[in-house]
């Protein structure tokens, strides 16, 4: 009798938790969503570069070249711009205004061509937006960051301090450690594919060119099958996290981002916004996507794919008080809503800048002097 006494409570339990949840999700839809950052990895492109036993590697093979985006990448983003729409309608309205959206992208073919078929599906021209008979788009801005002076979506901005803390850390016993353990698979990797495979980035072109001649349908050789698929994906995933995996080097790389973030949080709450615009988007990379996610502490190790995006929303709740929270998408789902460490996924936007005082920088050019 006690056992089913126990089970039946369990079960209860069960119920109320779930239910719970059920509630916050619907009170947290039906809070004023009052303005949105999103940043998401450029589409579908080709290898970056080809290993030397490839027997893909003709330029033939890759008509666009090295690293271009494919019609493939371009139709998914546009897709993702058309979900955007969807989501921010009441953010934004059907016809563009610089003063409701602005646009950032990285200074690469790639990712500028995935921000302009993002907004192709977030701006589909209509009535007095039709310039020209047939022509189903319309050009909307993108402000590119040149690759000297992005600090903030790429990383690519020179920054002394963190080059000699990453030094530090790819040294040190957790790195080195880690690098022991996945050798075996590094010197059958290297064996065959005449690639030297030592550091995260080669190590990822190897995987990302299998991976993406594997979606193109070409036969990859026999060797592959013993690392490719795994163990190599899960190398990359893991890989992926090590220039933000202490709090200086991701203050350095995560803390631009995420400074930019709250900081037009704050203003948009304070009514000091000009414009007061509703809806901010970065085209980047997956690692920035990576970058901005493990800032946040909430990375699980993984390979961003094509088109991931993360939203970074402000609402105000019904006692008027502003909260943040973070959703990732990876696929043609619904995003998850993920728990910011030690406040859940409802922040108070107040608790953020409290949570991640350590992350954001004071002064980023100083701090990156030596």
């Amino acid at each position: 009798m006690w056992k089913v006494f126990a089970i039946t409570t369990v079960l209860i339990y069960t119920i109320i938790v779930q239910s719970k949840k059920l509630v916050s999700v619907e009170d947290h839809t039906k809070d004023k969503l009052i303005f949105a950052h999103v940043v998401y990895r450029h589409g579908n492109r080709t290898p970056l570069v080809a290993y030397d036993t490839d027997p893909w590697k003709d330029q033939s093979n890759w008509a666009r070249g090295w690293g271009e985006i494919t019609n493939i990448g371009k139709r998914t983003h546009y897709y993702l711009g058309q979900w955007l729409r969807n989501r921010y309608k009441d953010l934004i309205g059907e016809t563009y205004s610089g003063d409701e959206i602005y646009v950032q992208s990285t200074e690469v073919d790639r990712v500028l061509m995935s921000a302009l078929s993002n907004l192709a599906g977030l701006y589909p021209p209509s009535d007095r937006d039709l310039w020209l008979p047939n022509i189903h788009w319309q050009p909307i801005p993108v402000h590119q960051i040149p690759k000297p002076l992005d600090d903030v979506i790429a990383g690519t901005k020179s920054c002394p301090k963190f080059l000699k803390l990453k030094e530090e850390y790819l040294q040190s016993d957790v790195y080195q450690g880690y690098l022991k353990s996945i050798e075996p698979v590094l010197k059958y990797a290297n064996s065959h594919s005449k690639m030297e495979l030592v550091s995260a980035e080669t190590i990822y072109d190897l995987y990302s060119c299998l991976d993406i001649e594997h979606e193109h349908g070409f036969e990859l050789p026999e060797w592959t099958s013993k690392v490719y698929p795994e163990p190599l994906k899960s190398i990359c995933g893991e890989m992926f996290r090590y220039s933000t995996n202490t709090t200086a080097m991701a203050r350095l790389r995560a803390g631009p981002i995420i400074k930019e973030i709250l900081t037009r949080f704050q203003q948009k709450v304070d009514n000091t916004l000009v414009p007061s615009r509703n809806l901010w988007m970065y085209s980047g990379h997956d690692i920035s996507v990576v970058n901005l996610l493990n800032g946040l502490g909430l990375f699980k190790p993984h390979n961003p794919p094509f088109a991931a995006c993360v939203m970074v929303e402000l609402r105000m709740a019904t006692r008027d008080s502003p909260y943040v929270s973070v959703f990732y998408k990876t696929s043609n789902d619904e995003p998850e809503l993920l728990d910011i460490p030690n406040c859940g996924p409802r922040c108070p936007l107040e608790r953020m800048f409290e949570l991640y005082k350590d992350i954001i920088p004071e002064d980023w050019e100083q701090e990156c002097q030596i």
